[in-house]
């Protein structure tokens, strides 16, 4: 199961708040076939004056990060799925293309704890890695 964790510089409102959590995880659903009840997806609003980014992006409030950490064996193809899904849903709410940074980070599966502490190596994942 990837785990997401979104960092903004912006204060959104609840339901702002949720639609973008949603949006991310239903891009990682759709790019890399992961069942959707399969969610770990955590957002952390920063204070604007810890939070610098690129500067071409139009409304440096929308600086949006993106940080994917999944198991090694999603296809570049996959990857550029997850990529053009999440800048497009980003944009409808608000936030411009070129404010994502998007790093996908792959760790082997001996890395990860899941199911009380068991290594994810050691688990039944019940969906492909490779796609």
């Amino acid at each position: 199961m990837p785990s997401v964790t979104i960092d903004v510089r912006h204060a959104y409102s609840q339901d702002e708040e949720v639609a973008l959590i949603e949006a991310v995880h239903a891009c990682v659903v759709e790019a890399f076939k992961v069942s959707p009840v399969h969610r770990n997806v955590s957002l952390v609003v920063h204070a604007p004056h810890r939070f610098i980014g690129r500067t071409d992006c139009p409304d440096p409030d929308r600086l949006t990060n993106i940080s994917v950490f999944l198991l090694p064996g999603r296809s570049v193809a996959a990857k550029r799925r997850f990529y053009g899904a999440l800048v497009g849903r980003l944009e409808t709410l608000g936030i411009p293309a070129v404010c994502v940074l998007v790093r996908v980070h792959e760790l082997p599966a001996e890395n990860f704890a899941v199911r009380g502490g068991q290594a994810l190596c050691d688990v039944e994942l019940g969906y492909p890695v490779a796609v």
